[in-house]
């Protein structure tokens, strides 16, 4: 089963989703699951060298106060799939052209979701900077890249172009917010939906391919 998710390394509803999909899969095992992630900007005007919190929170929601009020419902949220995040702790939020290069690049290397639990736990969960090249390399050498090459990577602007197209890309099909799941190519979940959820969408596919199957047989035996 092929997964595709549209995200942004900033979105804690991401962050929700990543958990909620991975206890569906728990619950339910389906077969041959591949996981890919794509990126998706929710800020694709924030300067390249990103925004310190206090004047981004004043920009996006008027202020930290009514920032907190809707926090206070995705803390909530994360905190009944296990995580507790502190939002008061970051001091910047980034730009996430080159948290996505480096997400592209762990793809490249077998470590993609590695990557991407390490951005959303340093930056949530510890106020960290994931526009920061330093930052980026700690988290890909925990999830097992290598730190010189994963490095140089990062200091180039390779694969930036990549996923600009791809952002751009997810826009034109109509996505205009994170998490969207896209399973198998043609089925859509929108938002960090529960498990029940992914459920039907794997029922569907199920019944899907054993439809083709009992036509393929068919076919065979004409």
């Amino acid at each position: 089963m092929k997964i595709d998710i549209i995200s942004d390394t900033i979105c804690p509803w991401c962050f929700i989703g990543k958990r909620r999909l991975e206890k569906a899969l728990a619950d339910r095992p389906q077969p041959n699951v591949e996981i890919s992630w794509r990126p998706f900007q929710l800020n694709p005007d924030m300067p390249r060298e990103g925004m310190d919190r206090q004047s981004y929170l004043a920009a996006k929601f008027g202020g930290a106060d009514r920032a907190s009020r809707q926090y206070g419902r995705i803390e909530e949220a994360g905190a009944s799939e296990g995580i507790a995040f502190r939002f008061d702790g970051i001091r910047r939020t980034p730009n996430t052209v080159n948290s996505h290069r480096l997400v592209h690049f762990a793809g490249e290397h077998g470590r993609q979701d590695a990557v991407v639990e390490g951005l959303f736990r340093a930056y949530f969960l510890e106020g960290r900077d994931v526009g920061d090249v330093a930052t980026m390399v700690e988290i890909a050498e925990a999830a097992g890249l290598p730190a010189a090459e994963t490095e140089a990577f990062l200091k180039s602007d390779g694969r930036r172009d990549d996923v600009l197209a791809a952002d751009e890309e997810v826009r034109m099909l109509g996505v205009t917010g994170v998490p969207c799941f896209i399973i198998e190519g043609k089925y859509a979940v929108s938002g960090a939906q529960s498990p029940e959820v992914f459920f039907q969408i794997f029922d569907l596919v199920r019944e899907e391919q054993a439809e083709n199957a009992e036509k393929a047989a068919a076919a065979a035996g004409e």
